[in-house]
């Protein structure tokens, strides 16, 4: 059923990306009037609910603890980039994130203290949405997702590839499963905390600013922070202005 509504709502939005928003509109945000009342939607609910959870995530669990829980994902996180490295037949990338993988899984207490970093194996993070990207497939128009925040079309149709390789969705113990999903949720929405304060702070729209530096950030991904000259052009990040 999770699938059907998203394959319905990639269908709403590749219909919608024909439609025009005006000339001073970006041409990678086509969708700009949805967008932004997803951006909104996704403001309200994330300083209603998840920020106040993620604060108090912080701010009662110590930085050990937290520090336990982010190597934990992004361990699990070194197996999928290990898939997606090999298809992109990334030879070096795909054995370094295997290796982190088996490191720090069966020396790192599943994961849980990063030992590869230490022994300065690097992380190579890959999803399918770049694999895609790596052969040839555009990114086409960006998109705001409900709860899920920025994507764009050809991301956004990964994901349930993505989806597939994560660990955590496959856990047939549906609580289990929840819990661990809410905890990378707030583990990861706490490492943002004072990203966003900053964002509060900018003089300049901060769905502009979010969209540029999120479309800078997934080009450089892609490419390895080297785009070729004729890759898309990724919108320019403004620069913050603090009032």
């Amino acid at each position: 059923m999770v699938r059907s509504l998203w394959a319905g709502f990639a269908l709403a939005v590749v219909m919608l990306s024909g439609c025009a928003t005006g000339p001073s509109a970006s041409p990678r945000d086509p969708l700009e009037p949805f967008n932004r009342g997803m951006y909104q939607l996704n403001d309200v609910v994330d300083r209603a609910v998840v920020k106040p959870v993620a604060t108090v995530y912080r701010d009662v669990l110590p930085s050990p603890v937290r520090t336990g829980v982010t190597n934990f994902f992004a361990n699990l996180q070194d197996a999928w980039s290990f898939v997606n490295n090999t298809l992109q037949l990334k030879g070096e990338a795909a054995g370094n994130s295997l290796v982190r993988f088996g490191v720090n899984t069966f020396l790192g207490l599943g994961g849980i203290l990063d030992i590869a970093s230490e022994m300065q194996i690097e992380r190579h993070s890959e999803d399918f949405g770049q694999t895609l990207g790596h052969w040839g497939v555009g990114a086409g128009p960006y998109v705001i997702l409900p709860l899920l925040g920025p994507s764009t079309l050809r991301d956004m149709l990964a994901s349930p590839v993505d989806a597939y390789g994560n660990f955590v969705a496959g856990i047939d113990d549906e609580p289990l499963r929840n819990t661990l999903s809410a905890v990378n949720l707030l583990n990861r929405r706490s490492r943002l905390l004072e990203a966003s304060k900053i964002l509060d702070q900018v003089a300049l729209d901060p769905y502009t600013f979010t969209r540029d530096a999120f479309l800078q950030r997934r080009q450089n991904a892609v490419y390895d922070g080297y785009p070729p000259d004729d890759a898309e052009p990724a919108e320019p990040t403004q620069e913050i202005q603090v009032k």
